[in-house]
């Protein structure tokens, strides 16, 4: 599963009171609690989770990472979006602003990779037995994106394994602005259908991706569109590992 999940401040009118934006400065427990029933009763292996905190007060200090793996039984991996050389990795409450992967899987290895030019910088890299997992949060520039692409796709070539992509690309061309970052890579989106994922409340726009190399085989994948418990929607996918590129990657 991939989820955009806002830090667990929530969303809808309420988010926006008393001010706009009042919401992402609230206490996240709550909405936590809803996330974490939600993860439970989808049972995902891997779950890629953008926009986390990592012990602000928003979630009294401890780790939301940590707090849902420990509810689910798996292995977290969380780190900060920003650099350690950025100005906002020195402010309170956005060093505390992460991206995540839980994982129920032995991890061979987990890297993390920052890009060289955005204030979103961060891929996270796990490696498990038979696929690569990247973990992204593009820029909201379009020509920051297009250069974050170009330095995705040399991370990507570098994968040992079959590999998927998967993140909040903020991509509001859609499908079309990864054309060439796709065909470069032999890419395929686990989304056939372009079903949007942004604004939950009301779906217009296709941010969020799941993209996979040519040995992966989607088995099933769908925008669950019933949850609105952020501000975007989560998307779920099943696939598998083609034999042959498991022998040969063996």
């Amino acid at each position: 599963m991939l989820y955009n999940m806002r830090y667990a401040t929530g969303t809808g009118f309420k988010f926006h009171l008393p001010f706009p934006f009042g919401g992402f400065f609230r206490k996240t427990s709550k909405n936590l609690d809803a996330l974490i029933q939600f993860f439970r009763d989808q049972k995902a292996d891997v779950l890629g989770l953008v926009e986390i905190d990592s012990g602000s007060y928003r979630s009294g200090h401890r780790s939301q990472a940590d707090l849902i793996a420990q509810k689910l039984g798996k292995r977290p991996f969380c780190r900060s979006k920003y650099n350690r050389y950025s100005w906002w990795s020195r402010l309170p409450l956005m060093r505390k602003q992460a991206n995540a992967c839980l994982c129920g899987h032995p991890v061979v290895y987990e890297r993390s990779h920052f890009l060289r030019k955005g204030v979103k910088r961060l891929v996270m890299e796990l490696e498990l037995e038979n696929v690569v997992i990247f973990i992204v949060h593009l820029a909201i520039s379009r020509r920051c994106r297009e250069a974050q692409l170009a330095d995705l796709a040399r991370l990507a070539r570098q994968a040992k394994k079959p590999y998927l992509i998967a993140g909040d690309f903020n991509a509001f061309a859609g499908k079309v602005e990864l054309k060439d970052f796709m065909k470069a890579l032999g890419l395929a989106s686990a989304n056939l259908a372009d079903v949007p994922t942004f604004p939950s409340q009301s779906p217009r726009w296709q941010l969020d991706f799941i993209l996979h190399s040519p040995e992966i085989h989607v088995t099933h994948f769908e925008v669950a569109r019933d949850i609105r418990l952020s501000d975007h929607l989560p998307l779920i996918c099943d696939f598998e590992v083609l034999p042959a590129a498991i022998s040969a990657s063996a």
